[in-house]
């Protein structure tokens, strides 16, 4: 017992340290920081107000305490002016409060430079459990990673397939619902060039925990390239052992066509899983978990059930879920060979 108050101490200081990537306190763009300017005026008014009533109710105690031989004290009814200044102080806190509160919400709810004024644009939607991020004016649909280009506004839709979600970057902005048939919206900036973790803060079912994705901040003319390679075709294979994943991958022994679009494929245009046309340049997959190495996709595909508990693939493909043949190792390594060709 006696090491249980300090372990616990610790614990909450390391989850509050600046430089973990997960951070509120450690910010990187306008929205983030106005957050935090606000947080630090709740906590030091709640702190301030903590203290007042503490010490009150300590002074209270110890000067009106019962001392031996004493009898019943006086009893009094009501204080005008007392009652008076605890109704109003409160109401000033309240107000001093309130005002950078409200002053905040609306700053984070109007985006300095709007989709109509030329900002840029994208919709995310959150599955079980994945992020999908589409470009709508560059025809461009990728998953689990959010580009943006830095030191500019970017207007976030949000929208949810399913049950609801939470969009949250920690050192970029605040959480923000993801709720079905009822869109929110958010902007956000990041002010240095990076990568940023995000996460689901809206717990949605068995994998809520492996629910994350990353922003990648980047310079302008970086991010113009990056939109443009995605906005095309994917390559067809030169290698063998591609071209036989691409064919399996499209067949119905493996089914992979009826849940992932690949773009330019013949029949890959399923919207049920993550769009797959540039899959090989993403830095992670399933729900950004896992770093995109072949030995992880190889992990995966052998078994996406124990990497990933509930995920889509587990419950509807057929190879997994037992209406189809499961898949055999050499099938396995064309898949990943074509996977890792999709740049």
């Amino acid at each position: 017992m006696g090491l249980a108050l300090p372990t616990l101490l610790i614990g909450l200081l390391a989850a509050c340290y600046p430089s973990h990537p997960m951070s509120t306190f450690d910010t990187s763009g306008p929205v983030a920081e106005s957050q935090v300017e606000l947080f630090y005026v709740i906590l030091w008014v709640g702190l301030a107000v903590f203290l007042l009533v503490t010490g009150a109710i300590l002074y209270a105690g110890i000067k009106y305490r019962r001392r031996p031989g004493q009898g019943d004290p006086e009893q009094i009814h009501g204080h005008t002016r007392l009652e008076v200044a605890w109704t109003i102080a409160p109401a000033l806190i309240l107000l001093a409060v309130a005002v950078p509160s409200i002053i905040t919400i609306f700053d984070n709810a109007n985006s300095p430079v709007t989709p109509e004024e030329g900002g840029l644009a994208v919709l995310a939607t959150g599955h079980q459990w994945w992020f999908e991020f589409e470009y709508p004016d560059h025809g461009v649909v990728t998953a689990n990673e959010l580009h943006i280009p830095v030191g500019e506004p970017v207007n976030v839709d949000l929208a949810s397939v399913d049950v609801i979600h939470s969009f949250w970057i920690p050192k970029i902005a605040g959480k923000v619902d993801m709720i079905p048939n009822n869109d929110n919206k958010l902007w956000i900036q990041a002010d240095e060039a990076g990568e940023f973790f995000g996460q689901c803060a809206e717990f949605c079912g068995v994998s809520h925990a492996n629910m994350r994705f990353k922003v990648i901040a980047e310079p302008r003319a970086q991010f113009e390239a990056w939109l443009e390679a995605q906005a095309q075709d994917a390559l067809q294979p030169s290698d063998p052992l591609a071209r036989e994943g691409e064919a399996l991958f499209q067949s119905r022994e493996a089914g992979c066509f009826a849940c992932h679009t690949i773009r330019g494929s013949a029949r890959a245009k399923g919207t049920k899983g993550p769009n797959l046309t540039h899959f090989a340049g993403r830095r992670d997959f399933a729900g950004s978990i896992l770093e995109n190495t072949q030995e992880n996709l190889i992990k995966w595909l052998e078994d996406p059930c124990d990497m990933k508990p509930g995920n889509i693939m587990c419950t509807d493909a057929g190879v997994y879920n037992g209406t189809l043949t499961p898949l055999t190792e050499p099938q396995i390594s064309a898949l990943v060979a074509y996977l890792r060709s999709l740049e």
